[in-house]
């Protein structure tokens, strides 16, 4: 298991496109992964969970993956979060 600290730079923060690309980010990997912020874990997988976080530009979250490619994973999600377009 990978956990990484990572802090949204997408300017509109993680409203519903954003949402859904993260979410099709996180699904091309094996690896159970999840997003916590604010005490509360969701499934990056699950674009209704992502969207129950409302995250905005600036935020940090805690990203967690477990499995085969799990560090792949955290580094493609910090890739696509940290990106200012």
């Amino acid at each position: 298991m990978t956990k990484q600290s990572i802090k949204i730079q997408l300017p509109s923060g993680l409203e519903a496109r954003p949402v859904a690309l993260l979410v099709q980010v996180a699904s091309q990997y094996e690896s159970n992964i999840y997003v916590e912020s604010n005490e509360k874990k969701v499934n990056a997988k699950s674009i209704m969970g992502m969207m129950t976080l409302g995250l905005s530009s600036g935020e940090e979250v805690l990203v967690t993956a477990d499995g085969n490619d799990e560090q792949e994973a955290l580094e493609n999600i910090e890739k696509y979060l940290s990106s200012k377009n």
